[in-house]
């Protein structure tokens, strides 16, 4: 049996959702509700968007967790992280009123405007078109990534996630 490549495994660029830099939180948010990745007849939504500059060149990646750490409120970023534990740790206080819903979203409405770039990750490793199964699993054990972008020519054309690896891990084990 061979051993598949990055390149058949891939979601190419055009179907995997992306965004510029300059996209703010909110609309990161939007471009990942509005996204469904159909592959192998399963559908699921993007956890992960690549975000490029003008001309087209990777700069990093966002995770949903960084877009909702990105959506903290100011005014308790600026406190202590112990203390704004205690603020949702039900133990301490099963009411959690010591904050206000409308302070919260009004502060979650502010930081949504903030551009994208000030939460994305770096990319860490990416992957070539023609490296095999092997290599897609050790670059995503090794730099610890669910998603890995795909070089052809040294651009982009697209990306392979842990989820559809596993998959082809599957098939290989189980057939």
């Amino acid at each position: 049996m061979e051993l598949k490549r990055a390149g058949n495994i891939m979601i190419p660029l055009d179907r995997y959702p992306h965004i510029p830099y300059w996209f703010t939180l909110r609309q990161a948010i939007a471009e990942m509700e509005k996204s469904e990745l159909e592959t192998n007849g399963r559908k699921s939504l993007p956890r992960i968007l690549l975000v490029f500059d003008e001309a087209y060149k990777l700069l990093g990646m966002v995770r949903r967790r960084d877009i909702l750490r990105g959506l903290e409120p100011k005014f308790l970023t600026s406190e202590p992280l112990e203390y704004r534990k205690k603020l949702f740790n039900v133990k301490v206080d099963p009411t959690l009123f010591e904050l206000s819903s409308e302070k919260m979203v009004k502060g979650i409405r502010e930081q949504a405007e903030r551009p994208v770039s000030e939460v994305m990750l770096p990319i860490v490793a990416t992957v070539d078109y023609a490296d095999n199964i092997i290599k897609v699993i050790y670059e995503m054990v090794d730099n610890n990534v669910s998603l890995l972008p795909v070089l052809q020519d040294q651009k982009v054309v697209g990306v392979v996630r842990s989820v559809d690896v596993f998959h082809e891990a599957a098939r290989i084990l189980l057939e």
